[in-house]
């Protein structure tokens, strides 16, 4: 199993984390910079195209050099057409020996207010189906398996900065990604109207039709 770090600086991200994620043997709740933790990789959840000059990229490019965002948008460009989708995730290494691949899993095409989305959901579910299942398509391990190279992950909050996530909302989308891909197998939804009412259970308290 894996151990994740669900990271935050403020006190209500942190509550967050632990109310909803906390219960978890593998999960380790951490207030203070992402930075500090000790683990094999870091999850960028930023956007579809690579760009890293604001928000935790911002932080990630001070620390591991400007060339990661070259590193990140070659990836994307030479792997994914161009543009990694919302719900897909992929890894690069950083360069440093402390940390030494970061996970792009985007929460946005471009930067926008993320109400009433379940992207930090799909932005979790890809990133934790990398780990699981994924393997590297580039860069010095190119063929491995993701999970022989990367047992620490530490995640920020996803969403809670450009796109306005409320941290309650973020951790009880994280927690059911959690549960959908660590254990599974997912129970499909028997018809559009389960299917509908999980969706918007994602982010809001009560279900409507989304269709009127």
């Amino acid at each position: 199993m894996f151990k994740l770090t669900l990271c935050g600086l403020n006190n209500e991200l942190i509550t967050a984390w632990e109310e909803y994620c906390g219960d978890l043997d593998f999960v380790e709740v951490f207030q203070g910079s992402i930075l500090e933790v000790d683990c094999d990789a870091v999850v960028s959840p930023a956007n579809s195209f690579g760009f890293m000059d604001g928000g935790i990229d911002a932080l990630y490019m001070k620390r591991f050099g400007p060339d990661l965002q070259m590193t990140v948008r070659r990836q994307i460009y030479e792997h994914h057409a161009g543009e990694l989708i919302v719900g897909n995730a992929d890894i690069v290494e950083t360069g440093a020996s402390y940390i030494p691949f970061l996970i792009i899993a985007p929460t946005m095409r471009v930067p926008m207010i993320l109400k009433d989305t379940v992207h930090p959901y799909l932005a979790a579910r890809a990133a934790f189906l990398l780990l699981l299942k994924g393997s590297f398509i580039s860069g010095n391990f190119q063929g491995e398996k993701v999970s022989d190279h990367v047992k620490t992950v530490a995640f920020p909050g996803l969403g809670t900065g450009v796109g306005r996530v409320s941290p309650f909302i973020c951790a009880k989308q994280v927690r059911k990604a959690i549960d959908h891909t660590f254990f599974g197998p997912c129970k499909m939804p028997e018809s559009w109207a389960e299917a509908s009412e999980e969706h918007q259970l994602l982010y809001s308290d009560k279900a409507a039709d989304l269709q009127y």
